[in-house]
């Protein structure tokens, strides 16, 4: 495996993870920011529920497994390649004893005609960089029926990036690195 996307910390530590052909994975140093910057707001919870919305690999959701056993996971991608390399790492790391579910549909008509999000504590998205629309209508949707404290992450590129108008999201953390800016929002 070529890969340099690994896993940092916690019980799968230093796994190296697939990548699906063409993807634009998190850089590994962005992915450890965003960590450290959840840690004091995640390490205060018992359980919780994370959506990794546009998973590709699959990486943001399997490093919370690896941190956090108290997690319940989801993974969601359009793309059936994606979803085979999710399995595929989820197998590397053989999350047995933990609860997760990988879905293979888009993760706004999941959001929109399922409900999905009224019960996830924390949502990462990084939608195509391309298409940053496709993050702000996300947004806008999940703040409809996110929960009161919901986080959700949004990763975007950082030339192209637009900073939320929205009244059900307040701004934690608006960070820069490399290509990819990242705001970490909290429902209010």
């Amino acid at each position: 495996m070529d890969s340099k996307l690994q896993i940092f910390e916690g019980r799968f530590h230093g796994r190296k993870l697939f990548l699906p052909t063409g993807a634009r994975p998190t850089q590994n140093r962005a992915r450890l920011a965003v960590f450290n910057m959840l840690r004091e707001i995640v390490n205060t919870w018992d359980k919780f529920s994370v959506w990794d919305a546009f998973a590709g690999s699959g990486a943001f959701g399997i490093e919370m497994m690896s941190r956090y056993p108290n997690a319940r996971v989801y993974f969601s991608d359009i793309l059936p390649e994606s979803i085979k390399i999710v399995n595929k790492n989820l197998e590397l790391v053989k999350p047995h004893l933990q609860e997760y579910r990988v879905h293979q549909a888009d993760a706004l008509a999941l959001l929109c005609e399922n409900g999905f999000g009224k019960n996830i504590d924390i949502a990462f998205i990084d939608p195509p960089y391309d298409n940053a629309n496709l993050g702000i209508k996300f947004m806008q949707e999940f703040g409809k029926i996110a929960k009161t404290g919901a986080i959700l992450i949004w990763e975007q590129e950082a030339d192209k990036s637009v900073t939320p108008d929205d009244a059900n999201w307040e701004i934690l953390r608006d960070r820069k690195y490399g290509r990819a800016r990242f705001l970490i929002l909290r429902k209010f």
